[in-house]
């Protein structure tokens, strides 16, 4: 029991004064026990702790000066360790009150997080998927990144975006979008309707006379469309860092000829959005993330070079392969990010499961 560490250092104070020579004093040292208490204890602890300094004070003016009860000097000194004992409790309790409500922070977290972004299944038709969503901020799970998957008759459907701003009008403009997603894949026949229907559920002035027209809330969005037995995947890019291929251990980069602007600004420049594709065959996986992992800053202030580290990084599933992406990303960045960072990898089946068991 660490209690033990600041009653004995009472004990050893208090005998120590009394056979000390007259003219030397510890008791001031006795503030040290309540002082340290803190460290692991609580209100009830330390002021279990401050009493028994404050006795041990007593105890010591009693035994030092038999001719008076208290010297002025023992009073001011027991005074002092009441005063001190007294505010560590108060430090205490208001402590473990900020302690609940951060643990109550985290559980609300947690749950937006559920309602909000719940993980996406393992299996979508014949893909496999894993995604990890890195909050930078130690008290909650959630941030402006997001995504989402819908089946369709024929395919998959998918989204990756990450809302401008940060704290929870990012939330709210994440749910928004992520529920119109929910709602339209399912009934938009095109790729392109589907994101100018998303582009409008965008409200970029949701308050008259709120935010001004250079305070818009716009989110970069890849909104993704992968058939079940084409082998092509179909994509229009709405300013978002671009999806990742990696074949047999090389990535490739899936770059937009023709970007569209962020969702959320169609209403100002009127876009015509134009279907690319790429092809997606057995053995592939496919990587979907926002710029929280490609502009995370090593402790140089070098950014992490996504396609570099990625590079013959063949043979691994995707869990295997969102784990170790994880692991080396923290590892660049010292531990910590600054931004919150997402990242989806998808399995296109066929002989790559195959390969992949075999070399477990």
């Amino acid at each position: 029991m660490l209690v033990a560490i600041p009653i004995a250092w009472i004990v050893v104070v208090c005998v120590v004064d009394v056979l000390a020579p007259s003219h030397i004093h510890l008791g001031p040292l006795l503030v040290a026990a309540p002082a340290i208490t803190p460290s692991f204890g609580g209100p009830r602890t330390v002021g279990l702790v401050a009493a028994l300094a404050v006795i041990a004070q007593t105890v010591i003016g009693v035994l030092r000066d038999p001719g008076e009860l208290l010297s002025a000097n023992h009073q001011a000194q027991i005074l002092a360790l009441v005063l001190v004992g007294a505010s560590l409790v108060v430090f205490c309790v208001l402590r473990e009150r900020r302690a609940k409500e951060l643990e109550q922070v985290r559980y609300v977290s947690e749950a937006a997080q559920r309602v909000v972004l719940p993980p996406l299944p393992r299996r979508l038709g014949p893909l496999r998927t894993a995604s990890l969503y890195l909050a930078a901020e130690a008290e909650a799970q959630i941030g402006g990144d997001l995504y989402a998957a819908a089946r369709t008759a024929s395919g998959t459907r998918l989204i990756v975006g990450d809302v401008r701003g940060k704290g929870m009008t990012a939330v709210s403009d994440a749910a928004l979008l992520l529920g119109a997603f929910r709602v339209a894949a399912h009934r938009q026949a095109g790729l392109e309707e589907l994101v100018a229907y998303l582009d409008r559920s965008v409200c970029w002035d949701p308050e008259p006379g709120g935010a001004g027209p250079y305070d818009e809330t716009f989110i970069t969005a890849t909104i993704l469309e992968i058939p079940d037995r084409d082998g092509r995947v179909r994509m229009v890019s709405c300013g978002h860092p671009p999806p990742v291929v990696l074949r047999e251990g090389r990535p490739r980069t899936m770059t937009a000829a023709r970007p569209a602007p962020p969702l959320g600004l169609g209403q100002l420049t009127d876009p015509h959005y134009h279907v690319e594709g790429f092809p997606f065959e057995p053995g592939d996986l496919l990587l979907l993330y926002t710029d929280g992992v490609t502009e995370a800053r090593a402790p140089d202030g070098s950014f992490y070079p996504l396609t570099e580290r990625i590079t013959g990084w063949a043979g691994t599933d995707c869990d295997a392969f969102v784990s170790r992406l994880r692991r080396d990303l923290l590892r660049h960045v010292g531990g910590r990010l600054d931004d919150d960072a997402l990242m989806i990898a998808i399995e296109c089946p066929g002989h790559f499961a195959a390969a992949s068991h075999a070399m477990r």
